[in-house]
């Protein structure tokens, strides 16, 4: 990457892989400081002991801290394969900047940056990961591996998508992602978490093949995350100042002038029924569907990804 990317894109931090490890260090060393002790990158996690095992790895020194019982696991226990998919389609670009502003992203930025994030807590605990970026008409697949040397792989081919034009993408596209998701899950051969950040919203699909996609996922009883990523308060709420917009479909250009007070009830009532199903959905299939505001940062998404690793080694 040129000096003028890391300077216009990536100020005020060095690069992505400098803000994902600021992040991830920060973070735990809050978990080190509250009540949540099930997570260390030291040796890989503890877990809670039970009772007529053997007390060989309890940790005493927590033990003295805590005055509750917990056993270290090491990292041949705990290794993951984890697949992070990325929704790169028209849609993911709002809102629209004309350059990558980390104070304020649009969903791709967000959702690249939480991906870094991830991948470097991932690759701390000795777990394989690889990048998935897709949309209607391009797919890119990285291997999954856990060397340092794949993370700064991931790394730069995450930045590249930080990289913005001005106006609207240059590219009108859908994700694609019913396709996306099927042939995710037919390439994953070894038992995985699936990451999943996408806004979910694509013209083309009925909405019983997108849940036939995601029922796909749990094929080989894969776990999977979906990040449902959206600007809240224009997304979800339907909130604009003013009387008078041209609202622009990103994947399809298509133009609509309105007033969006006339129009807020019936749009957030469709949006709700939308997302109701979608949520019925994923708790129907033991997918963990977290709802993701942008403006909230990267804590929330930290926190879902520790609870879903807590419980698969349980």
């Amino acid at each position: 990457m040129s000096e003028d990317f890391y300077r216009q894109v990536t100020e005020p931090f060095a690069s992505l892989e400098f803000l994902a490890t600021q992040v991830v260090e920060g973070f735990i060393t809050g978990l080190h400081r509250s009540p949540f002790h099930g997570f260390s990158v030291e040796f890989a996690e503890h877990r809670q002991y039970n009772q007529g095992e053997s007390v060989r790895y309890v940790d005493w020194k927590l033990y003295g801290r805590t005055d509750r019982l917990y056993v270290k696991k090491f990292q041949e226990e705990t290794n993951l394969r984890s697949h992070i998919l990325i929704d790169t389609s028209s849609s993911m670009y709002f809102p629209v900047l004309d350059r990558f502003d980390l104070s304020h992203p649009d969903k791709l930025g967000f959702s690249v940056c939480s991906a870094a994030v991830l991948a470097n807590l991932l690759i701390r605990q000795r777990d394989a990961v690889g990048l998935n970026f897709f949309s209607e008409q391009s797919r890119f697949q990285t291997e999954v591996k856990s060397n340092s040397s794949h993370l700064k792989y991931l790394m730069s081919e995450l930045e590249k998508r930080l990289i913005r034009e001005k106006g609207r993408p240059a590219v009108q596209q859908g994700s694609g992602i019913v396709e996306t998701l099927h042939l995710a899950a037919e390439q994953i051969h070894k038992r995985s978490l699936i990451i999943l950040f996408s806004d979910m919203f694509d013209g083309e699909y009925e909405m019983d093949a997108l849940l036939g996609a995601l029922q796909h996922l749990k094929y080989r009883n894969n776990e999977v995350i979906l990040f449902h990523v959206t600007e809240k308060n224009r997304e979800e709420d339907f909130v604009f100042p003013g009387k008078h917009y041209c609202l622009v479909d990103l994947e399809s250009g298509k133009e609509i002038k309105l007033d969006p007070s006339q129009y807020r009830e019936a749009y957030v009532e469709r949006y709700r029924a939308y997302m109701s199903m979608l949520k019925d959905c994923c708790e129907r299939y033991r997918i963990d569907f977290v709802e993701t505001d942008i403006a909230q940062g990267f804590v929330p998404v930290l926190q879902a990804y520790l609870a879903k690793r807590e419980r698969i080694f349980k």
